[in-house]
């Protein structure tokens, strides 16, 4: 299994899957919790890091990653979609 190798589409697709179930479904359906470190920044609006970068590793390998499988932090989720190309903002 691939952690933290995905395309920029597949973030897409997980910002548009967040955007259609709204951020408290999204993050229900998969089993993530409120971003409380890091959040991603795209389009003008905020979303939890770990939990797009959860969904995008779906889109990229066919299965969503759980949270415990890896860190919200720099050094993963966060580091991840900088990789990709996005912005991603710590919270304060």
């Amino acid at each position: 299994m691939q952690k933290g190798i995905f395309s920029r589409e597949s973030v897409l697709r997980a910002i548009e899957e967040c955007d259609r179930l709204g951020a408290a479904t999204f993050r229900e359906t998969y089993g993530f919790g409120k971003a409380v470190r890091y959040v991603l920044h795209h389009g003008g609006r905020t979303y939890d890091s770990k939990a797009i970068a959860g969904v995008a590793h779906q889109y990229e390998y066919g299965r969503a990653l759980t949270g415990g499988e890896f860190s919200g932090g720099k050094t993963a989720a966060a580091a991840w979609l900088e990789r990709a190309g996005f912005e991603v903002r710590q919270i304060r």
